[in-house]
């Protein structure tokens, strides 16, 4: 049997494991780390949880700790188009074969009185390939919530929540506060952690965790501190001080991610084994790379993809097109999840548009399309449904019209099928 074969094959079994929905809770993956021997415990772990931006962070670290010359695993989640992109090691997604050989290690110790679900079993993966491969440091990205998720089993050096707003209610609560909690359930005793929520009711919730873990907090607006001139930007926290700052992803909300990247900086150079200097933070901000947030993929005309998929992203979003796109034309690509608030999500950005193409992710959690034209014609007159996105991507361009700006979001799903769609042609 070829390599492809056993690749495909295992994907095509990972993915079946979706018929099991999201599972949280730590028994089983407990069991399966411990039959892989728990790699878990051979390296340093940064964790990272949050709603949005935690990605973004988590790239800005990854690539900082590579130029300073540490080997570096970062895991994410989900992939926009191949599914190794949740595994990267120096910035290099895993291969094939390496894929194949980890699943097989996995599967023989999912054994359990239930089988691990897709994203219990990817994170045993990932441990399992960056202990084989030498990782000196990985960042792991939570995939929901915090307390209960699969990653927490962690014993990282430092965690980091991003932000917080109100996401998957159904299984982490209904308030902002309710959120919170969860979210904080990463917090680990003793462990510093670094935090960029802003809401009061969340500071509070995640403060309380931090005083009763004795786990020391530093906090965006507090104790980090953020100057705008222009593009660039400057950053002081906790004995750094960091003037003409640049970042290579686009938005404005990127600055803050970035300056919670530094303060992390700040904490992990305090161990004796990680040199950071100031220029590897520099270098590393300005040439982060991460496909499908505010990406601008081609040009003729401009087509900027961007996963935005809950309204606080959208929000970013809305703010990067009314601060660098402003009087632009726009059509607007976009597909949503079914445990998305879409009404909301447009009310926010459709007004600004044109024109809107509704797509159908290939996912069957997508919205059907249809279903959304109405409140979609609430705001833009022009409203067509194309289910597929090749077509939906292919008749914006060829239609738009001089200097306007072909934009796709509303779903990870959505960004990944169009941004492989856009790099084919």
């Amino acid at each position: 049997m070829t390599t492809s074969t056993q690749y495909q094959q295992c994907l095509d079994t990972l993915y079946s494991l979706g018929r099991f929905g999201i599972i949280l809770g730590l028994d089983i993956m407990k069991d399966i780390m411990k039959g892989l021997g728990n790699p878990e415990e051979k390296m340093t772990i940064i964790h990272i949880a949050g709603t949005n931006g935690k990605g973004s962070v988590a790239s800005y670290l990854a690539r900082i700790l590579q130029l300073s010359g540490h080997r570096t695993g970062l895991y994410t989640s989900p992939h926009l188009v191949h599914f190794n992109e949740r595994f990267q090691i120096d910035g290099e997604m895993v291969t094939d074969e390496e894929i194949v050989d980890s699943w097989k290690r996995v599967d023989a110790v999912n054994t359990g009185e239930r089988s691990g679900t897709f994203f219990e079993l990817t994170t045993a993966m990932a441990f399992d390939i960056f202990e084989r491969k030498g990782v000196e440091i990985a960042i792991i990205e939570t995939g929901m919530g915090g307390r209960l998720d699969a990653t927490n089993l962690v014993k990282p050096i430092l965690s980091i929540i991003t932000n917080i707003s109100l996401e998957h209610k159904a299984y982490l609560g209904d308030t902002i506060a309710k959120i919170a909690y969860e979210k904080a359930g990463i917090l680990k005793e003793n462990t510093p952690a670094i935090i960029g929520v802003r809401q009061a009711s969340a500071i509070g919730v995640v403060e309380e965790t931090a005083k009763e873990l004795d786990a020391p907090i530093t906090r965006l607006g507090r104790d980090i501190h953020i100057r705008r001139t222009g593009k660039n930007f400057s950053c002081r926290c906790d004995g750094i001080a960091l003037t003409g700052l640049t970042t290579s992803l686009l938005g404005q909300h990127q600055i803050e991610n970035a300056a919670l990247a530094v303060a992390a900086c700040a904490e992990i150079r305090k161990k004796d084994q990680f040199n950071i200097s100031d220029e590897d933070i520099k270098k590393g901000l300005a040439s982060t790379f991460w496909p499908g947030r505010l990406e601008r993929v081609c040009m003729n005309p401009e087509t900027i993809i961007d996963g935005a998929h809950n309204p606080a992203a959208i929000k970013a979003l809305v703010q990067y097109l009314e601060e660098e796109q402003k009087g632009r034309d726009i059509t607007l690509v976009t597909g949503v999840l079914d445990d998305k608030s879409y009404q909301k999500m447009f009310g926010n950005i459709l007004p600004l548009c044109r024109r809107v193409i509704l797509v159908e992710a290939q996912t069957d959690r997508s919205i059907d399309p249809e279903a959304m034209r109405g409140d979609a014609l609430k705001y833009v007159r022009d409203v067509s449904v194309i289910r597929n996105i090749d077509q939906a991507i292919t008749a914006a361009r060829t239609s738009a019209r001089e200097n306007e700006l072909v934009l796709v979001a509303g779903s990870l799903y959505v960004a990944g099928e169009a941004r492989d769609a856009l790099t084919r042609q």
